[in-house]
């Protein structure tokens, strides 16, 4: 804990109040510095200097929380920033969520918190000689207008180049005509420590292709669809030439941006804030560089106009690919280069909705939709190191559920919004199936743990509302393809799911009367849905759609004695669709993994790789390197963004389902894997490594002379069960093997190691 001395502060502005405050403070250091840290909390986005320089590499700090209930500070080592003698500091500070200015169907321009940005900095210095000194926030820190003339989170930045002031944030700056701080209030008494991978600029593009209309606009397009901004660079601009730099994900057929499938929530109260739209007013002063410092876009073409004819081409912009900066730990390779990127669209998609918190899209939302989340959930695992950025989001959660457990469909949201519709256990089961995933991919149980007062009031509530085991609450199987699906079935199968972790949980915790308690309530919620939507006599849930049919599966709700009739039931549905998606977003959770785990691995390959619609191949044959928040094409009549995650599921099935690499729940971590590998027909190879907490795990297999060469690595400290199926004739080198049947499976326990194994293909 931080002993915060000092005061919040601001400037003399309301909320209102369009240009964003500087704030600088110079002090004069006698002694030889052994080490300093600055201690920031702020209402809205930062960016901090000193002696002139940006200190670090970070964008977007603080991270988005319920601003009323807790605020995030983050710790920046500023030792080498300091020098012996003058130093000034200086503070920028931007809206963010915290004051949205713009206006939107989510309300946040109403938030019941929001206020005009302000800050609290404590810089800590110890000297040499083991002395030490607490510089702070107060009035004497001296405040005025930027040149960044408005800044939304949401929409863009202006800049007014002509406003700039040299020097402010260096020593020997004349501030006299500055004013000074406003001592402010706190956004709330609740300040946390930021621990997790922050948000940075990851990657720069240029663009592949520059069109000019007219002296005066020109578009641009670059490799990808990302999330991030843009850096404008002129020189020799007139002093006052305006430039409008419009970001969007497609091009009207006269060539000009399109942003009509990602502007459908956008509100404008006038024109002086268009969306997805920088403004740049040069300053004439020779070279220039323009970038926004509080804001991201989703886009993959760039319109820039100027109010007077100027020439551009591709030297003069370049995109940033940001997102939180979380390590990529698994990789997927096949012999389907479609397929091969399919998974980095996924990839893209996700990281795009990565800041801070999971999003939806990065353009006309930028939400924490909770249901988009926990489906994505273990695409993100396998793919990267992510449990800092959900165990922010998961104390997200804890701020915003009600009393009586209820939470809210997108958190953080602005209190004013978002407990109208989907909230029900379909969405908001992210509560449970987050930390659930965290502990069985990480071993650590102190999110469970964290966790388990909010999980059991959520669960508490479903059961008071719905006493008989079956529930309709919920949003149900968003965007199908065609077929809609039963909402109580669906909804239920996640009020199960959360009670079964509840119950596990409670085990773990030694709660064992709440442990006997809630695996009860599962077998109850079990027993209600197979008696009122499991047909016993055609082993078909509902009226037999691929989602309930294979929602049941996937969850471990069809009866032992159903669950290969059910599987077969669903291995016919597809058939009647060619191997073709007819599912939603809970579907698509669903149908993959309960075809590959049911005998029918094949058939999920098939439907994965399809390449016309409804499909991710038929995305990506169709210029797609994101994944998409409808399956058709045609947005004019779907407003359908071009990078959503909730669609993301398969990259999480290539590990499972291919690469066969699950992680135990009995012995969680991985430390022992269980590993399901299914060679399908179609590919000829496949690899999958992902890098656990113990090492990496490579499952690798080929087609060579009728046989299958499969390789697989199991780091130190750990151990596996291999499943193969029952009867395939095989050799292992190096070393010999002791199989037990288990079904239709032989099963292997590998201690660490590397091994190679042959099999032959029946």
């Amino acid at each position: 804990m931080i002993d915060w001395k000092g005061s919040w502060i601001t400037d003399a502005n309301d909320m209102h109040y369009k240009p964003a405050p500087y704030f600088r403070k110079e002090i004069t250091t006698l002694k030889t510095i052994k080490s300093a840290r600055a201690y920031i909390a702020t209402g809205g986005l930062y960016e901090f200097y000193i002696n002139g320089n940006k200190v670090g590499n970070r964008m977007l700090d603080p991270m988005y929380t319920r601003f009323d209930r807790r605020n995030l500070y983050t710790t920046l080592d500023i030792t080498a920033d300091l020098k012996k003698g003058k130093n000034a500091f200086g503070m920028l500070l931007g809206n963010g969520w915290y004051n949205h200015q713009s206006t939107a169907v989510w309300n946040f321009d109403k938030a019941i918190w929001r206020n005009r940005p302000r800050c609290l900095v404590n810089i800590r210095i110890t000297y040499t000689d083991n002395t030490s000194e607490t510089i702070v926030t107060d009035e004497s820190w001296k405040t005025a207008d930027s040149p960044v003339i408005f800044n939304s989170i949401y929409t863009g930045e202006h800049y007014d180049a002509r406003k700039e002031i040299s020097n402010w944030n260096k020593p020997n700056f004349d501030d006299t005509s500055w004013k000074k701080a406003e001592i402010s209030l706190a956004p709330s008494s609740n300040l946390v420590s930021q621990q997790l991978h922050p948000i940075r600029v990851i990657s720069k593009l240029k663009p592949a292709k520059v069109e000019k209309i007219n002296d005066t606009l020109y578009v641009f397009t670059f490799p990808r669809n990302i999330a991030g901004t843009t850096q404008l660079s002129i020189k020799n601009a007139v002093a006052g030439t305006v430039f409008r730099i419009k970001h969007g994900e497609r091009l009207y057929k006269n060539g000009r941006v399109d942003m009509s499938n990602i502007d459908l929530h956008y509100r404008p109260t006038d024109n002086s804030d268009p969306f997805q739209t920088d403004i740049y007013i040069a300053n004439g002063k020779g070279n220039e560089s323009f970038s926004p410092k509080f804001n991201y876009k989703g886009f993959q073409y760039v319109e820039i106009s100027s109010s007077k004819p100027f020439a551009l081409d591709r030297n003069n912009i370049l995109a940033f690919v940001i997102n939180s900066d979380v390590p990529a730990v698994g990789t997927i390779k096949t012999s389907n280069e479609v397929f091969n990127k399919v998974w980095e669209a996924t990839n893209s998609s996700y990281l795009s909705n990565l800041f801070g918190y999971p999003t939806d899209c990065p353009q006309r939302e930028k939400n924490g939709w909770t249901g988009d989340a926990h489906t994505a959930v273990e695409t993100g695992l396998y793919n990267f190191d992510g449990i800092t950025i959900y165990e922010k989001w998961l104390a997200d959660h804890q701020d915003e559920q009600k009393e009586d457990g209820e939470l809210s469909n997108i958190i953080p949201n602005p209190g004013k919004f978002g407990y109208e519709f989907a909230t029900g256990p379909d969405w908001t089961s992210s509560v449970a199936i987050i930390p659930w995933k965290i502990y069985t991919f990480y071993g650590d149980i102190s999110l469970l743990t964290k966790m388990y007062p909010n999980i059991k009031k959520y669960v508490d509530l479903i059961d008071k509302r719905y006493p008989s085991g079956v529930t309709d609450w919920g949003l149900g199987d968003w965007v199908p393809v065609k077929s809609t699906s039963s909402k109580p079935l669906t909804s239920s199968m996640y009020y199960y799911a959360d009670a079964l972790i509840l119950a596990k949980t409670a085990k773990l915790l030694g709660k064992t009367t709440d442990s006997e308690h809630y695996f009860h309530l599962a077998q109850k919620i079990k027993n209600a849905v197979n008696d009122q939507f499991l047909n016993k006599t055609t082993a078909i849930y509902c009226s037999g759609t691929q989602t309930e049919l294979a929602g049941p599966l996937y969850w471990g709700l069809v009866p032992d004695e159903f669950r290969q009739k059910v599987a077969d039931n669903l291995y016919k549905k597809v058939q009647e669709t060619n191997f073709h998606l007819d599912v939603g977003l809970l579907g698509t959770k669903a149908l993959l993994n309960a075809l590959s785990e049911n005998g029918y691995a094949d058939a999920a390959y098939k439907i994965a790789s399809q390449e016309d619609f409804p499909s991710w191949g038929y995305w990506i044959k169709n210029g797609a390197t994101t994944l998409y928040e409808n399956w058709p094409l045609d947005v004019e009549k779907n407003d359908a963004s071009l990078n959503h995650i909730m669609f993301g599921e398969i990259g999480a099935w290539m590990y499972k389902g291919l690469g066969g690499i699950f992680p135990d729940e009995e012995i969680p971590g991985f430390k022992h894997i269980l590993l399901k590998p299914n060679f399908v027909t179609g590919l000829d190879s496949f690899e999958a490594k992902y890098q656990s907490s113990y090492g990496e795990i490579v499952s690798s297999w080929k087609r060579k002379n009728g046989k299958i060469l499969y390789k697989v690595t199991i780091p130190p400290n750990a151990s596996a069960s291999l499943y193969l199926k029952h009867g395939m004739s095989l050799s292992i080198s190096p070393k010999e093997i002791i199989t037990v049947n288990e079904g239709l499976y032989e099963v292997i326990q590998l201690e660490a190691g590397t091994y190679s194994i042959k099999l032959n293909e029946k």
